[in-house]
């Protein structure tokens, strides 16, 4: 239930911002796409933050975690590979 609680307030305080900003809901696609790479890079900024006093750390979460996440899953390029 909580979950849904927290969808709810953060759904309110986007449609108080798309307000203030003059942006109709559902907001024209580009708006949208933009938007929704926002949240996925926003996502990451959380546990970027808790790994910043570990920098090896980081830098594998940041290429084996959150570029998954935000890309999707990568081919495997081993022909391009010298």
């Amino acid at each position: 239930m909580k979950i849904y609680l927290v969808s709810l307030g953060a759904g309110l305080l986007v449609g108080v911002i798309y307000s203030l900003l003059g942006v109709r809901s559902p907001a024209p696609p580009i708006v949208a796409l933009i938007g929704l790479g926002g949240i996925l890079l926003g996502e990451q900024l959380v546990p970027i933050a808790k790994r910043i006093a570990d920098r090896p750390e980081l830098a594998r979460f940041v290429r084996e975690d959150c570029a998954e996440h935000v890309l999707g899953p990568q081919p495997d390029n081993k022909d391009c590979r010298s």
